[in-house]
C-alpha cells in the first residue's frame, strides 16, 4: 500500500487532480467489485459464442456508459459486432501440376460452402520455408485477406495437419487461402473444397473519450473479456472463472476509463476496448485493429493478467516487446519518484509479444505492447478452474492499474510519442 499512496502523491505533484472520486476508482474495494462480477460463477467462464459472454459484454457496456464514454461508431451501442463462420469439412480434391494430389496434403481455408480454385484465378503465391515458424507464418497469410496458394516445405509434414486448428473459426470473407505441402514448384492446379458453413456473430466492447487538440490521434487501453467456459468433468468446480485471465485486465480498462474521463484533460483521444475471442484465435483484436488507420494510433496499452505478483514481487510488471519501441522507457520515466518498476518481458522464448491482442497493430508498426505480471513459467492457476478472485492480490493489482495510468500521462497529453515498431523485424 505504501507504493500505492506514493504513486498517488506523484500524480498530485505532477499537476494531475487526485480527488476522492479518483481514490474511489482505484481503491481495492472498487477493483474487487468489478473483478468479482466478471469472474463470478454466474458468468460461466465467459466462453466465446455462449450467452455468458453476451452477459459479460452487457456488464462492460454498462460500466462504459457509467464512465461517460462515447460509442466508437456513434450508433448508440458500445458493441462492435462482426461476422465469422465455423466451417465443417466435407471434402477436398486436388490436381497439381497435372497430377492427382493427396487431399491430406491440402488445406483450404474458406468461408464459402463450395470453391473451385485454378491457376486462372491468379491467386498470389506464398511460401513457408524450412526453419520458419509454421503457425505464425500460416496465420499471417490467413489474416492478409487476400487469395493465396501457399507452398509449405516438406520439413513441416509432421505438423502440417495441425494447421486445421487455425480454421476452426474464420472471418466471413470471399477470400480463400490454400496450403499445399510440397517441395515441387506449383505451376498448375485445380483444387475443389466443400464445407458446411455456420454463420456466427461476435462483439468487442468499445468506448471512446474524445481528445482535445489531438483528437485524431489515438491511445488505446485494451484487454480481452472472454475466457474458456466450463469443462465437462462432472467435478464440483468445473467453471474456468478467468479471474486473472483476463477479468483482471478488463477491470483495469474499466477503471482507467473512469479515471481519464474524470480528469477531462486528454489531448489525444483514448479508446477503451474489451476484446472478444482472444482464447480462440484473437479474432476480436484482429477485427478491431483492422478498422483503424495505424498511422493515427500513437500507442496501445494491452493489459493481460495483472492479478498476481510478478517474478520481482509487488509493484512491478513487465512489458512485452520492450525493445521493439521506446514506449517502455517513456512509461518508466513517467514513474520516476515512485517505487513501481516496468521490466522487459522475461519470457522471450514464449513469444508473448506476438501472442496477445497487441500483435495485429504491432505488425502494422504501432507501438502496441502488453503489460502483465503473470509468471508464465510457474503461474499455478493459468487456464485452470482455480483461476478465481480469491487467488489474486487485489491491493497490488490496484497499484498496477494506477501505475499504468501514471505511466501513460505524457503519451496521452501528446508530450511524448513512442517510436514505431520496425515491421521488418517482426515474425
Amino acid at each position: 500500500m505504501k507504493a500505492f499512496y506514493l504513486i498517488g502523491a506523484s500524480l498530485f505533484v505532477s499537476g494531475v487532480a487526485c480527488s476522492q472520486s479518483l481514490d474511489g476508482i482505484f481503491n481495492e474495494k472498487e477493483i474487487t467489485r468489478v473483478e468479482t462480477i466478471l469472474a463470478h460463477d454466474n458468468m460461466k467462464g465467459r466462453a466465446t459464442f455462449t450467452p455468458s459472454i453476451d452477459k459479460a459484454a452487457e456488464f462492460i457496456s454498462t460500466e462504459f456508459k457509467k464512465a461517460g464514454l462515447e460509442p466508437l461508431d456513434k450508433n448508440g451501442s458500445y458493441l462492435q459486432t462482426f461476422s465469422m463462420v465455423q466451417p465443417k469439412f466435407i471434402s477436398t480434391s486436388a490436381t497439381i501440376n497435372n497430377k492427382n494430389f493427396e487431399s491430406k496434403n491440402v488445406l483450404v481455408f474458406t468461408a464459402q460452402p463450395k470453391v473451385k480454385i485454378t491457376e486462372q484465378l491468379n491467386y498470389e503465391k506464398g511460401y513457408i520455408k524450412a526453419g520458419q515458424n509454421l503457425f505464425g507464418a500460416a496465420q499471417s497469410f490467413i489474416q492478409a485477406d487476400k487469395n493465396y496458394i501457399v507452398q509449405v516445405d516438406l520439413s513441416f509434414a509432421k505438423n502440417f495437419n495441425r494447421l486445421i486448428f487455425l480454421k476452426k473459426y474464420l472471418f466471413k470473407t470471399d477470400k480463400n487461402v490454400v496450403f499445399v505441402l510440397s517441395n515441387e514448384e506449383i505451376k498448375g492446379y485445380t483444387i475443389e473444397a466443400e464445407h458446411e458453413i455456420q454463420d456466427l456473430k461476435l462483439s468487442n466492447v468499445v468506448g471512446v473519450l474524445p481528445g482535445r487538440k489531438l483528437k485524431n490521434e489515438y491511445v488505446i487501453f485494451s484487454s480481452h473479456y472472454d475466457h474458456i467456459g466450463i469443462e465437462n468433468s462432472g467435478k464440483p468446480d468445473s467453471i474456468y472463472n478467468g479471474a486473472n485471465d483476463d477479468a483482471a485486465g478488463t477491470t483495469a480498462v474499466i477503471s482507467l476509463a473512469k479515471y481519464f474521463k474524470s480528469l477531462k484533460n486528454n489531448e489525444r483521444s483514448i479508446i477503451f476496448v474489451a476484446f472478444t475471442a482472444e482464447e480462440v484465435g484473437g479474432f476480436g483484436s484482429q477485427y478491431f485493429s483492422n478498422q483503424l488507420n495505424p498511422a493515427k494510433v500513437a500507442a496501445m496499452f494491452n493489459i493481460e493478467m495483472i492479478g498476481t505478483e510478478s517474478k520481482w514481487g509487488e509493484n512491478a510488471a513487465y512489458i512485452t516487446g520492450f525493445d521493439k519501441s521506446n514506449m517502455g522507457e517513456i512509461m518508466q520515466k513517467n514513474l520516476d519518484g515512485t517505487q513501481f518498476k516496468f521490466y522487459p518481458d522475461p519470457y522471450l522464448e514464449q513469444s508473448l509479444f506476438y501472442r496477445s491482442d497487441n500483435a495485429t497493430l504491432a505488425r502494422k508498426g504501432v507501438p502496441a505492447h502488453t503489460i502483465s505480471t503473470s509468471k508464465m513459467d510457474v503461474e499455478p492457476n493459468y487456464h485452470k478452474v482455480s483461476d478465481e478472485v480469491s487467488t489474486l492480490n487485489l491491493t497490488n493489482m490496484a497499484n498496477i492499474i494506477k501505475a499504468i495510468a501514471l505511466s501513460s500521462t505524457s503519451i496521452i497529453s501528446g508530450k511524448d510519442t513512442p517510436s514505431r515498431v520496425d515491421t521488418t523485424q517482426l515474425q
